[in-house]
């Protein structure tokens, strides 16, 4: 009996499972594919990233990165996303980009017309332990794997700030030294796998549901690994106040 009370205490593995099993399914179908759709290129969908629903469910948060500055509107190419389906198919839907956070990399788009999707609640302002639990839910290999959002568990390895002073001013590049200049950043560093395609996904707590962060697999590599030869394939999360904040800035429709 003790036992059972120290295994719930430190988060029983088991626990965890059995709370993804049942968050899972309702976190996928507000997970999508960002791209670019152009209808006369092979193939006609272009995947960049991963977003997924937030506020009122039309408006889907990803990576600035992720998004283009611009699309080639003379080719009839446009910015869309991708709500999975069955059989590995997806519905096309035309977004446009309503608000920036490059400094945190971060993007809000809003969708163009149907229904908005269910969106994901955002966690509070509770502080992420060192050691929790965490789960997320992106395409890791973009649309090669099919239009299937995978699921992926881990924990949070650190909370560290993103810019690491150097020793040798010729490690030092503008972006660096740009975030060390300014107010301490402090990302997720975390010990699961995560590829490219993940970045824009929802980091959540596997126990609640409740999103934390949002993955970014370039933005944060390139200032904390931007000294090493070979990349060391650590995953990395916004903390989702920065998302928060981003949202008050959109203006409600």
């Amino acid at each position: 009996m003790a036992l059972s009370a120290a295994a719930a205490c430190l988060g029983a593995p088991g626990v965890v499972l059995a709370d993804l099993v049942r968050l899972v399914p309702q976190i996928k179908p507000s997970v999508v594919a960002v791209g670019t759709y152009q209808r006369t290129r092979s193939p006609a969908f272009r995947f960049l990233g991963t977003g997924f629903a937030v506020g009122d469910g039309r408006l889907v948060a990803t990576n600035s990165h992720v998004v283009p500055e611009t699309v080639a509107s003379e080719q009839m190419e446009m910015l869309v996303v991708v709500s999975p389906g069955g059989e590995q198919t997806g519905t096309v839907r035309q977004v446009m980009r309503v608000a920036t956070d490059r400094s945190h990399d971060l993007a809000l788009l809003r969708l163009q017309g149907g229904p908005p999707l269910p969106p994901l609640e955002l966690g509070g302002d509770e502080r992420v332990q060192e050691g929790q639990s965490v789960a997320f839910t992106g395409f890791p290999i973009g649309n090669v794997l099919g239009m299937t959002p995978v699921t992926h568990r881990g924990i949070v390895a650190a909370v560290t700030p993103i810019g690491i002073p150097q020793a040798n001013s010729r490690d030092l590049n503008t972006g660096l030294v740009r975030r060390l200049s300014g107010e301490v950043f402090r990302v997720y560093q975390l010990d699961a796998t995560a590829y490219p395609g993940n970045s824009g996904s929802p980091l959540f707590d596997p126990e609640t549901g409740a999103v934390i962060g949002v993955m970014n697999m370039v933005f944060v590599k390139s200032t904390k690994e931007s000294v090493l030869t070979d990349p060391s394939g650590i995953s990395y999360a916004i903390p989702i106040e920065y998302l928060r904040k981003l949202l008050t800035q959109v203006p409600q429709q």
